[in-house]
């Protein structure tokens, strides 16, 4: 048997990188980051591991990509290395969906607390050394809204459900979860704003997709309760962040707990930092121990699959970007 050609974008050092040695012979294995290299060897490439999460290097060498017959993401949000070539290719690409899922529901939960049970107060009290009583809030009967039904809203529904919360979501194929058990009710896309009036927290966890791209903005955030807190575990630009920072500096809406950012790192005296209403995590809410190590898990699973000839799992729809 022939050995199948694997060229790895990234840097040679990343620690991820050991685990390839659990791919089974044979396997020529070439990793790298650096432009000059990547063209003289992506002619022969079979299979593609971006591990970098940046989509330049891709697009650079993929006129030049002639053999290839798969191409992995590690990361689970692919609109960073999805262009129109790549759309239009024959071969599959896929992703770390899933990888991530259960550190993301656990950060929305977290976050539902953390305004639920006002944990800034308490930190700032004991801080002081003030002792100061208040009252809180339960969250079971809230109701909390989805957009974007996938496996981390799924997991996350799931995860309310059982504290008690009505959990309601938006989704481009409602019809997909009617039957879903955690789910009170489904809305279809056009149907946002009415979503939104009834929700005391909403979770945003869809995939940025042009369609997706802005569609939290001051309409939306008009429509919610001055009490709601928005949640974003997705991508930064889902939400349109002025309109986000206008509404928080004027308390239209109670607060925010933001996992991704329009720009990331987020720039030195950026608004965020100093709204006492936000809670800020630096893009760090699915970085549990060992994460690159389960989304390597997950590739090396693959591509046992694709030398055996089995259909692969997380195969992105490269059309609609997810």
């Amino acid at each position: 048997m022939a050995p199948i050609k694997l060229l790895v974008l990234s840097n040679p050092a990343a620690h991820y990188l050991r685990l390839l040695h659990q791919l089974p012979d044979p396997v020529d294995i070439l990793v790298g980051d650096d432009p000059e290299f990547l063209t003289a060897h992506v002619p022969s490439a079979e299979v593609i591991l971006v591990g970098s999460f940046e989509g330049d290097l891709l697009r650079m060498i993929f006129p030049a990509a002639r053999e290839v017959r798969w191409v992995h993401s590690l990361s689970a949000g692919v609109e960073k290395i999805i262009f129109p070539e790549l759309v239009e290719s024959a071969f599959p690409l896929t992703n770390g969906r899933g990888v991530f899922t259960g550190s993301l529901a656990e950060f929305a939960v977290a976050s539902i607390l953390f305004f639920a049970k006002d944990l800034r107060a308490l930190v700032q009290n004991q801080q002081a050394g003030t002792w100061k009583q208040f009252d809180i809030e339960l969250i079971r009967g809230r109701t909390v809204g989805i957009v974007g039904y996938g496996d981390i809203g799924r997991e996350s529904a799931r995860l309310a459900h059982a504290l008690g919360m009505k959990v309601v979501a938006l989704r481009r194929k409602a019809v997909l979860s009617n039957a879903d058990p955690n789910l009170e009710r489904v809305y279809p896309r056009e149907d946002l704003l009415d979503m939104l009036k009834i929700c005391d927290y909403v979770l945003v966890s869809t995939p940025l997709t042009p369609e997706t791209r802005g569609m939290i903005g001051e309409a939306e955030l008009n429509a919610m309760k001055s009490s709601a807190v928005i949640i974003n575990v997705g991508r930064g630009p889902v939400i349109q962040e002025a309109a986000l920072i206008a509404a928080l500096s004027a308390q239209r809406i109670r607060g925010a707990s933001l996992d991704v950012f329009d720009t990331e790192p987020l720039p030195e005296g950026h608004p965020f930092y100093r709204l006492e209403n936000v809670l800020l995590s630096p893009h760090s809410a699915d970085h549990t121990v060992g994460w690159a190590d389960l989304a390597m898990q997950v590739f090396l699973d693959n591509f046992n699959r694709f030398r055996n000839g089995q259909p692969l799992q997380n195969i992105v729809d490269k059309r609609a970007g997810y």
